[in-house]
């Protein structure tokens, strides 16, 4: 799958919520996330994070981020936005279902659209999980079920989540203008000793 993501970077940012290059679009962003993640510092790894946008704007509200990414194309943009934004971000190739971080490594595990791709979802879910610290980590999920008919509903991504709040997103804020499919936010808290 690295193939159709790498050939995918050069225009991934295009879409409005990829690239979160609209003020307005960036602003419902990162006022989603400032509501949803602890306060700062925290350690969290972006899962799949793509060219970095989400990861960024989680630098950005003063967190410690590391992006995850299995397309070195879209590590390549990512670092590219880094830059261009003088932010610090370490970024790590690797594979969503199995990334090469010790069990109890972050405070969160972020992860937007990733979820509907993966071969064994309930197995990734947990590998997520294992990389959360303590009692009060926290998974935080962006997926959706959309038009084409890929994706998760809100419910089965539910049932793979311990503790699952479900949140929906349907602000057009947050995509660039109205959406038509499911789009929601998945958060749990581990309690994980």
């Amino acid at each position: 799958m690295g193939d159709i993501w790498d050939a995918a970077a050069a225009t991934f940012d295009d879409e409005p919520d990829h690239g979160l290059r609209g003020p307005a679009v960036r602003a419902a962003w990162t006022a989603l996330l400032a509501s949803v993640l602890p306060q700062s510092p925290a350690a969290i790894v972006d899962v799949g994070c793509g060219t970095g946008s989400l990861a960024l704007v989680a630098a950005g509200l003063g967190h410690r981020v590391v992006g995850l990414d299995r397309s070195a194309a879209m590590l390549q943009r990512a670092r590219q936005k880094r830059v261009e934004q003088g932010v610090a971000l370490p970024l790590v190739r690797g594979d969503a279902e199995r990334p090469p971080f010790a069990p109890g490594s972050f405070d969160v595990v972020l992860v937007r659209h990733v979820l509907w791709s993966v071969e064994h979802p309930a197995a990734t879910v947990a590998r997520w999980i294992e990389l959360l610290r303590g009692p009060h980590g926290m998974l935080v999920l962006i997926e959706g079920r959309w038009s084409t008919g890929a994706g998760l509903s809100a419910a089965q991504c539910a049932a793979l989540v311990p503790r699952a709040r479900v949140r929906r997103l349907d602000d057009p804020g947050l995509w660039g203008g109205p959406v038509g499919d499911e789009r929601y936010l998945v958060t749990s808290r581990t309690a994980r000793p």
